[in-house]
């Protein structure tokens, strides 16, 4: 009988002891219980019921295998090894029992389909998967048949690959093109069902990842053409085509589960033009930033267009199936003798011409900053917007939040500027306002962060918290990189400095990148029409 090759997710267990003291032992009950048993089953093609069972999981050191047709004992296998049963014609409900060192168990039933008949009905799927370039998934079912063989058709590659019946199977080519993908069904008779498709093999053409995310900038240090990080210039033409697509060109907005990007198809050139008699001045920043992601080009030309003075253009390298961070000198442009005083488009060529698809994102102009939103927070400045983010009102919408003139300067706080949180009535427990940082914490200056707070009463919790914006988000699109701590107010409308030690919550780290702080005045309590005041937010050791 010819080899068959299978796909496995096999774990061997190698285990080393040493005597030499208690701290090399292994914790065994730190050991979680298995996941994803399961077993690939084959039967031969000669009507005897000869069925080999594969066990497959992940953490398992041993299996046992209860065959469901009346067999008392289970068969014991160790990982990696295989195990024969011979059936009757029926379908039998296998269990499939996968045990850790320390004797966690998991346990599966599998339906095994002994069947005399060749397999009918056979449905074929064949795809190229969406998230990994030259990948193809395929799905075979069949009445009657117990498992499948694919032949993939590549060069070198003969022996096929088996999957049980209905489960989907990966495979990945060296290269794309075409192959012919033939597919037997198999039950335990000697007659086989086949299935045979020529079928193009791609590469992943478009990003399933976004770009990094932009990073906080004051509104005067930047301005924007495309993204969603800042306030893009308005009534701006994405697509204006130029003639282009009657090349074979066009454009479509992609849209990356939410996030939103230009994509520029068949790129031999396209752009960007400001809204009618709309020009910029970007003679005062220093660089134009783009993140650009492509399969397929090798280059990127990118063109300013003044009214004035006409067009110059940068070309840049492309990575391909990876974003390209680009960041281009206005001087790069200035000193081909461009004004960019009175910028009213922007063009894009690509490299091959009018072949490749390029996507393109958090299209802005931006300086060096004057000056920093970061720790310590006073809203002394009148240089920075102190853009404060309220939120949990009674319709989950934003509560009053602003930056206003001190209203009780005596006492612990004396100062110019506070921050005002208005908990309106209704407002929800949660209720607060979050403001962005342009720089991460730098917690070389302490893990302490003392806080001056003016609450109406006495016993109110005030939670202060601190996230990483650009970490990945929970179901409620919140970071999940963050850290909290409470503490509670002891007088009533007069100023007192609170201290919040981030080393008390589990969560927190200073390795971490956090660029948001958040107040939440009278946690866990609903809003009463009240208005609390912060300022001075500031570390100490």
């Amino acid at each position: 009988m010819k080899n068959i090759k299978y796909i496995t997710s096999v774990i061997v267990a190698a285990l080393v002891f040493s005597c030499t003291s208690e701290n090399d032992l292994i914790n065994l009950d730190s050991l979680d219980a298995p996941t994803n048993i399961s077993a690939l089953t084959t039967v031969t093609q000669d009507n005897t019921g000869l069925v080999t069972f594969l066990p497959r999981g992940e953490g398992v050191t041993r299996y046992e295998i209860y065959f469901g047709d009346g067999t008392t004992e289970p068969a014991y296998v160790a990982a990696g090894a295989t195990v024969n049963h011979t059936y009757k014609e029926g379908i039998y409900d296998a269990k499939i029992v996968g045990t850790t060192l320390n004797g966690k168990r998991t346990e599966v039933i599998q339906n095994v389909v002994v069947s005399f008949k060749a397999p009918e009905n056979l449905v074929v799927t064949i795809e190229n998967d969406l998230a990994v370039s030259k990948q193809v998934n395929i799905t075979a079912t069949a009445d009657y048949a117990l498992f499948y063989d694919v032949y993939f058709g590549e060069a070198g590659k003969p022996d096929p690959i088996a999957a049980n019946n209905g489960e989907t199977l990966s495979y990945t080519y060296a290269n794309a093109g075409v192959y012919t993908i033939r597919v037997v069904s198999k039950s335990a008779a000697v007659k086989t069902t086949e299935y045979s498709k020529e079928f193009t093999v791609t590469v992943v053409n478009k990003p399933f990842a976004s770009a990094a995310t932009p990073p906080n900038r004051q509104a005067s240090d930047v301005i924007s053409i495309y993204g969603s990080k800042y306030t893009a210039v308005a009534g701006t033409n994405y697509f204006p085509d130029w003639g282009q697509g009657s090349q074979g060109s066009s454009w479509a907005e992609f849209d990356l589960n939410g996030d939103k990007m230009l994509n520029y198809i068949k790129l031999s050139y396209q752009g960007i033009a400001l809204a009618e008699n709309t020009t910029i001045d970007v003679s005062g920043m220093e660089f134009l930033h783009m993140d650009v992601w492509t399969a397929d080009l090798e280059k990127i030309e990118t063109s300013l267009i003044s009214k004035t003075s006409g067009e110059k253009p940068v070309v840049k390298n492309l990575v391909a199936n990876q974003w390209n961070s680009i960041d281009i000198p206005i001087s790069a442009f200035t000193n081909q003798g461009l004004s960019v005083a009175d910028i009213i488009q922007l063009k894009f060529v690509g490299t091959p011409w009018a072949t490749g698809s390029v996507f393109i994102d958090n299209i802005y102009f931006y300086k060096s900053p004057a000056a920093l939103i970061e720790m310590p927070l006073d809203f002394e400045s009148s240089a920075l917007t102190y853009s404060w983010t309220g939120f949990g009102s009674s319709d989950f919408n934003a509560i009053p939040v602003s930056v206003v003139t001190n209203p009780d300067k005596t006492g612990s706080n004396v100062s110019n500027k506070v921050v005002k949180i208005e908990k309106a009535t209704g407002a929800q427990v949660w209720a607060g306002a979050s403001l962005d940082l342009d720089s991460k914490v730098d917690f070389s200056k302490g893990t302490k962060v003392k806080v001056a707070v003016w609450s109406p009463k006495v016993g109110a919790t005030i939670l202060f918290k601190m996230e990483a914006s650009t970490s990945p988000k929970d179901g409620n699109g919140n970071p999940l990189i963050n850290v909290e701590v409470q503490a509670k107010t002891t007088v009533a409308n007069s100023w007192e400095i609170l201290t919040f030690d981030l080393t008390t919550a589990s969560s927190f780290s200073t390795a971490n990148a956090y660029d948001r702080v958040i107040l939440f005045p009278d946690f866990n309590v609903a809003g009463t029409g009240t208005t609390y005041y912060f300022d001075d937010i500031k570390q100490a050791n």
